[in-house]
């Protein structure tokens, strides 16, 4: 299949959120938001499948293109490996102006040869960029031949780029799993007991708490895909008896393409939560149960839970006279945005607010029972109106990933990282415990204290943050006094940002008689894109926009 014919696969993808709010017609369209200058920072479809794929230790992974491919993309992510250390080593073809003009697919060979001679790794992955791909290369080609030569697989990963998103990357990435490897390696042996883990990149070595708790249950993981992965496993990964879905955005496919070749079920679950771990593990029994497991098992995993949860919240119960009340903002994502919520609630700390940006109509509804139907939830809070909330105290420390992290520390404000990036484990039951501690931890740094004195020389009103909440403090006040200006400016925000659909419009669309998200889409393009803002705007039409009724007066919660 052709990449154009792979990609448009994955648009059409059934078990995409996303997907299910497009028409059919959206659907071959695909995702037409375009990458900005300097978005494949983290950002483009190659950094998107080297993520997923790279945590499958005992692999070689080769990236064809310049070396700065290589550069950006490697240890951009904490995974850990229990055992071989291959995947930490860099392989790029570094192509140069040279091979630009004669082409790659000789060097890339050559790479392949000199791999195998010296490492000797059970296969290769071969990761297209954006240069080979303009030029011609044919990689598919290259493998093939490879793997006849050398007799080892090695595997083509088409995914330069220019043709789209990190989340099309790791899709792209689990179509290359399905295409060449799941299926390839019989096991030898199966157990009623079997699972994959899919979605899941032992970040710090997080699944590592909960794996002992799966052993001690007689659960058997066939595959991670992809922490701390290893190739034969995820070959024979079609012999499983039932799948956990851990990240939907990244390998729904992967799931759902199992389930309809193999007859393999599977369930989004997570680990991120006492209740919600709990929650996962009786999913996978009963799903094991289903396809033969012994029924006891139900009786053991019920058993396990009560206990785990029961030392969870004594644990917790220690630290909860230090933290108790303290306010938390949360800044991240998916399940996350509502499975660490539970568990701060739990733990005694107030939430200001949790950001719903990743995350889909359900977990939002997830929200809304767990801090009640008026909770605060952020779509997209701008650095400086997340830096005033922090100096303004409405928090006492926020949780976000790296790129938030400048906002909270131009604010003096306690800050920990609770993305990819991160150091500390916070899955399963001891994870949640671990949370709890690194935030009164950083909370009780006294670094705080000292940082917040004002220097001995600076004088009052001219410090740089006070420079800034005055300027907020007086775009604030001529927006309030100018309520033809202030409506402009409540008009004027973004919903849609691949087609440049503000709120305005979108009321303006309602106004005129779109009742349904689809008619809005008719009439403004809107959720014609990406098809993220369909849950935005069947918001916008759940929060009180009137059909017929003036703009001024359609009262819509979107700030």
């Amino acid at each position: 299949m052709s990449l154009s014919s792979k990609i448009q696969d994955v648009f059409n993808e059934p078990g995409c959120g996303k997907n299910a709010n497009k028409s059919m017609k959206e659907k071959k369209k695909g995702c037409t938001k375009q990458l900005v200058p300097g978005g494949a920072a983290g950002g483009c479809a190659f950094d998107g499948a080297k993520i997923a794929l790279q945590p499958f230790a005992d692999v070689a992974h080769l990236v064809h293109g310049p070396i700065a491919c290589e550069g950006n993309s490697w240890d951009n992510r904490g995974s850990a490996s229990s055992g071989p250390t291959l995947w930490r080593t860099s392989f790029t073809t570094d192509m140069s102006e040279q091979d630009v003009v004669f082409g790659g697919e000789k060097k890339l060979f050559k790479a392949c040869k000199e791999i195998f001679e010296k490492y000797d790794p059970p296969a290769i992955f071969v990761y297209q960029t954006c240069v080979p791909a303009m030029i011609g290369d044919d990689i598919g080609a290259v493998c093939k031949a490879a793997s006849q030569k050398f007799g080892k697989p090695v595997i083509p990963v088409n995914v330069p780029g220019f043709v789209g998103s990190k989340n099309l990357g790791a899709k792209l990435a689990g179509e290359a799993l399905l295409d060449y490897v799941i299926g390839t390696v019989e096991p030898e042996y199966t157990t009623p007991y079997d699972i994959n883990i899919i979605g899941e990149f032992n970040l710090a070595g997080e699944f590592w708490q909960i794996k002992p708790i799966l052993d001690e249950l007689g659960i058997r993981i066939v595959s991670c895909i992809s922490g701390d992965g290893r190739f034969n496993e995820v070959a024979s990964a079609h012999r499983a008896r039932a799948s956990m879905m851990v990240c939907s955005k990244s390998m729904i496919n992967v799931a759902r393409k199992m389930e309809e070749r193999w007859g393999i079920p599977f369930f989004e679950g997570s680990f991120y939560g006492i209740e919600d771990s709990s929650d996962s593990l009786k999913e996978l029994a009963r799903l094991l149960i289903e396809r033969g497991a012994d029924p006891e098992l139900m009786d053991r995993v019920n058993a396990v839970c009560e206990r785990e949860e029961k030392r969870a919240y004594a644990a917790i119960a220690k630290l909860k006279p230090r933290v108790q009340g303290k306010k938390v903002l949360l800044i991240t994502g998916g399940v996350k945005s509502w499975s660490v919520v539970a568990a701060l609630l739990e733990a005694g700390f107030e939430m200001v607010g949790t950001s719903v940006k990743k995350s889909t109509r359900e977990d939002k509804e997830r929200i809304k029972e767990i801090m009640g139907q008026d909770a605060h939830m952020i779509e997209d809070m701008k650095p400086r109106d997340m830096y005033k909330m922090l100096r303004d105290a409405r928090a006492d420390i926020m949780l976000s990933g790296g790129r938030s992290q400048f906002v909270a520390l131009k604010a003096t404000m306690p800050w920990l990282d609770i993305n990819q990036e991160r150091h500390h484990c916070y899955m399963g039951y001891v994870g949640m415990v671990n949370l709890v501690k690194e935030i009164d931890r950083t909370l009780s740094n006294p670094v705080w204290k000292q940082v917040r004195k004002p220097a001995p020389w600076a004088k009052p009103g001219e410090s740089w943050q006070e420079k800034a909440l005055a300027q907020i403090a007086a775009e604030q006040a001529e927006l309030a006094a100018d309520p033809v200006k202030a409506e402009e400016t409540r008009r004027a925000k973004p919903v849609c940002m691949c087609k440049g659909v503000t709120l305005g419009a979108i009321e303006d669309a309602i106004r005129d008689g779109a009742a349904t998200p689809e008619a809005v889409k008719e009439k403004t393009a809107a959720s014609g894109g990406c098809g993220a803002c369909a849950v935005r705007i069947q918001e916008i039409l759940d929060q009180g926009a009137i059909v017929g009724q003036p703009t001024q007066q359609i009262n819509v919660a979107a700030e």
